[in-house]
């Protein structure tokens, strides 16, 4: 596995275990302490949340909180825990209210309202690495596109979007071909008929990450149709995530681009 940004993750937790074991050996701690210390690295019981702070040693990159369905108290107490482990923090599907009770105790979060994403940085890489592009149909695409885009960000990916360049008007897709062609990795984000997934990926060498959307009129079946579309392109090196998924798309685009070629 190639030395990527997102060891630094790694390194965090690293740092904490060889510190736990430098005050052992010094005489500072007791064995037990080093033990009581220890045992929230797996995961740490909240009653309504296990956070898992074994994340970043398996996956090189923390737990990521899915706040849909969990209470601004919830969100901002798992988002603490997280914190004590990580130097950074990616909680998607967050509402306002829950961003704005996060914010009086995490004072350096950020809410992206267009992506429904709170993020927290607090080691800036001093380069990101190129190579991620994403890409929407339409403009009522872009949240979905910017979730995963933010998402790619976050994980030490350079990105570069293209919105609203769907085949409706497919010479605004072909314009863009040639950066296009410069990706690692091309996230499409289409909702309607879901077909320029297809197209692009007739026309680029690189992977493609599908990504229905909910957005179209009745018979698109609420990203149904789109998603039918993607899982049954025609071009090679096509794959699909879930309705509405830019996460997931953006979180494997940013793998992927991190383990290709040479690291910044």
């Amino acid at each position: 596995m190639h030395d990527t940004n997102m060891s630094d993750e790694t390194q965090i937790t690293n740092r904490w275990l060889i510190q736990v074991l430098e005050k052992v050996r010094s005489g500072d701690w007791e064995i037990s302490q080093a033990i009581k210390e220890l045992s929230i690295l797996p995961y740490e019981e909240l009653g309504y949340a296990n956070v898992d702070h074994h994340r970043s040693l398996r996956l090189a990159f923390p737990e990521v909180v899915f706040g849909q369905g969990k209470t601004p108290e919830q969100i901002t107490s798992i988002a603490e825990k997280l914190l004590q482990s990580s130097n950074r923090l990616l909680i998607t599907r967050a509402t306002p209210e829950a961003y704005n009770q996060l914010k009086e105790l995490i004072t350096d979060a950020v809410y992206h309202p267009i992506a429904r994403i709170i993020t927290v940085i607090r080691n800036h890489y001093e380069t990101l690495k190129p190579g991620v592009t994403i890409v929407s149909g339409g403009t009522a695409d872009i949240p979905i596109a910017e979730e995963a885009a933010i998402t790619a960000e976050i994980m030490g990916n350079e990105v570069v979007k293209f919105f609203d360049i769907g085949v409706a008007g497919i010479h605004r897709m072909l314009g863009k071909l040639p950066q296009l062609r410069e990706a690692n990795v091309i996230v499409v984000v289409a909702g309607m008929e879901g077909a320029l997934a297809s197209v692009i990926g007739g026309l680029v060498s690189v992977p493609i990450i599908a990504v229905p959307t909910s957005v179209g009129f009745g018979a698109s079946f609420k990203g149904i149709a789109p998603l039918l579309t993607m899982l049954n392109s025609c071009a090679p090196g096509v794959s699909v995530v879930n309705i509405d998924n830019g996460f997931g798309a953006g979180y494997t685009a940013g793998m992927i681009n991190l383990q290709s070629g040479e690291t910044c």
